[in-house]
């Protein structure tokens, strides 16, 4: 065989390998089809429990969700506990009584790893988990991509800084989001999760107490009634992020927040008019939304490791 012939088996076998890399990192839905089949609707069942159990918890493993893959990206660093190698994204501020779900999560995958041991990550557990949060309160379902796998490291500085706040501006909102390759139609999008779930009166305490003019005044004055006006002083007594159905997903709280009744600052200066008049417009874009944020810097192929417990490396 002659020099050519020689080069072009190389070239060949050098491309079929690297084709056979790329393949094996792509996230796909029928990931689990052939290695844990029941993997999916074990999660489903697990996620209609715990929400019938406590409604709020639907939008709390949605955020749970979102806090994860905006640090480090979707990789479960959020997970993993305080050790002598780990400090604890948990621990961070805008994740510290902020953030729930854990327990939920655990027993997924405790029941998932039982079934299928080391074969889905928690990473997956934790996006499909989302998606059925959202379908157990009315909201949209999505095809979710499958393949992460779980980070060995924790991200507490990037939790600092890569987390929203609920004071935050919009310019900074803004800034916040493109960084995780998010645009601004996504950006209030994803504030949309909050047609559900419920907020600490420390998180908006500044808002009602402020007389600002962008917030109604009957509003801010039913919000006081369990929000006391001095610091440390009620500051876990919750109100729901959105007033008229706070348990089911709907458009509710965009329509709110033309009425300048959203709860909290960081969710006020992000509205879109088109998802106050058409439900199915935003439904739609929540979806694609979710899509998008699930594709944050997964960890594929050989990087990362199937976590046996969530809370901890094996």
């Amino acid at each position: 065989m002659g020099f050519r012939s020689w080069r072009s088996c190389i070239f060949i076998a050098l491309f079929l390998i690297l084709s056979s890399t790329l393949c094996e990192a792509k996230l796909s839905p029928t990931f689990y089809d052939q290695t844990c089949q029941r993997a999916l609707s074990t999660i489903r069942k697990a996620v209609r429990r715990a929400v019938s159990h406590e409604h709020r918890m639907a939008a709390s493993l949605v955020r749970l969700h979102f806090h994860d893959c905006f640090v480090q990206g979707c990789d479960t660093s959020i997970l993993l506990d305080n050790s002598s190698t780990i400090q604890s994204e948990k621990n961070a501020p805008n994740n510290l009584n902020w953030v729930r779900g854990y327990e939920v999560i655990d027993n997924i995958k405790s029941k998932v790893e039982s079934m299928c041991p080391g074969v889905v990550s928690c990473a997956d557990n934790v996006a499909v988990a989302a998606r059925d949060s959202s379908v157990a309160v009315s909201g949209p379902t999505w095809t979710v991509k499958l393949r992460r796998r779980d980070s060995t490291t924790s991200g507490l500085s990037q939790a600092a800084t890569n987390l929203p706040g609920f004071r935050d501006s919009l310019d900074k909102l803004i800034t916040l989001f493109r960084s995780q390759g998010l645009n601004a139609r996504d950006m209030v999008t994803l504030s949309g999760s909050h047609t559900i779930g419920q907020a600490r009166c420390l998180t908006f305490r500044d808002r009602i107490y402020r007389n600002g003019t962008d917030i109604d005044a009957g509003f801010a004055t039913t919000r006081r009634r369990r929000c006391p006006a001095q610091n440390r002083n009620g500051d876990a007594n919750l109100a729901p992020l959105e007033l008229v159905t706070p348990n089911s997903f709907d458009n509710n709280y965009f329509r709110n927040l033309i009425q300048r009744k959203g709860l909290l600052q960081s969710d006020q200066v992000l509205f879109v008019k088109e998802y106050s008049k058409s439900p199915k417009t935003f439904r739609s874009d929540f979806a694609s939304a979710l899509v998008k944020m699930g594709d944050i810097e997964p960890l594929t192929g050989s990087a990362g490791v199937i976590r046996k417990f969530c809370n901890f490396i094996n």
